[in-house]
């Protein structure tokens, strides 16, 4: 029952959050509107009317902060995870398109591997090599489209792109501690807080020169919708990792991609290359392959070693 509940979650947060990205590629290109004032606005609501329900529901919301050591991660994840995970999207979005955004995110556990590789000072195993070579290599098709003359994304995208890549490993991996001990919709709450008001500390006149434009009734309807779909696909896919298994999960997340190709494809009429297209499937066999592969590793790791 409990796995069932997992892959609903899964599914129900990586279609969701696959589709605020055609939402926010609307919104900034029929808007005017600007990347930092929007994330403001979106991660101060969503966090505030989720810690205001924990409190009605009689959580402890503040103490997280009694201890220093809790409050200084929770500060780090929500400026290095939660808000830039949240720029770096949109960014590639901006110069690109959401397809593009929501697939350079699956770059992740190439970062996740590098770090873990690095900080055991030794090289990563030949499963894990093999699928970071299948995962550039679809990257390369998803980027060139089979032409080596010239690239299809521009080098703003894949730069956003890249750094999209490693703050999504960030996200995935640095808040495991701290969901464990305050819960996950708690410390997403508060990362959404801090992330959203240390871009307000560093872009203020922004933020009060967009304002006015909120009060349009199409662009506030449309962020109201991206907020909500956005923080239920946070809240879906770190609550998951409870109930089902990192293959699972990797597996079943590429129901973002597809989503955002979808909605791309009958919204703006955006198809991708026959190349692309090619490369994406490459990328997310490349991800499954790193997972599946990780998985009965660490299985065989953990088996008790035979008496003879």
């Amino acid at each position: 029952m409990n796995r069932l509940k997992g892959i609903g979650m899964i599914v129900s947060g990586a279609v969701l959050w696959g589709a605020t990205g055609p939402m926010m590629e609307w919104l900034l290109a029929e808007k005017p509107i600007e990347v930092a004032p929007f994330i403001v606005f979106r991660l101060l609501i969503a966090g505030a009317v989720l810690l205001i329900v924990l409190n009605r529901q009689g959580k402890r919301v503040t103490l997280v902060w009694r201890q220093k050591a809790w409050a200084r991660q929770l500060v780090i994840f929500g400026i290095v995870g939660m808000l830039g995970v949240q720029f770096t999207f949109l960014k590639t979005i901006e110069e690109s398109n959401a397809v593009i955004a929501t697939l350079l995110q699956f770059l992740a556990p190439i970062f996740v591997i590098s770090f873990v590789s690095y900080s055991q000072r030794r090289w990563p195993p030949v499963y894990q090599m093999l699928g970071i070579l299948v995962t550039l290599g679809g990257l390369v098709l998803l980027l060139t489209n089979g032409s080596f003359s010239s690239l299809e994304v521009n080098r703003a995208a894949l730069s956003w792109g890249v750094v999209l890549g490693f703050t999504f490993a960030f996200y995935t991996l640095y808040p495991a501690r701290l969901m464990h001990e305050y819960g996950v919709i708690q410390t997403v709450a508060w990362a959404m807080v801090i992330g959203g008001s240390a871009l307000f500390i560093a872009s203020p006149a922004a933020v009060f020169r967009t304002f006015p434009k909120l009060l349009d009734p199409t662009v506030l309807l449309m962020m109201l919708l991206i907020i909500v779909f956005a923080t239920a696909g946070f809240i879906l896919l770190l609550g998951s990792t409870k109930f089902i298994s990192p293959v699972e999960t990797s597996v079943l997340s590429s129901f973002e991609p597809l989503t955002a190709m979808i909605v791309s494809a009958f919204w703006f009429g955006q198809l991708l290359g026959k190349w692309q297209l090619g490369g994406a499937i490459v990328m997310l066999i490349g991800v499954v392959w790193l997972s599946v592969a990780g998985s009965k590793a660490a299985e065989v790791e953990a088996e008790p070693p035979k008496v003879s």
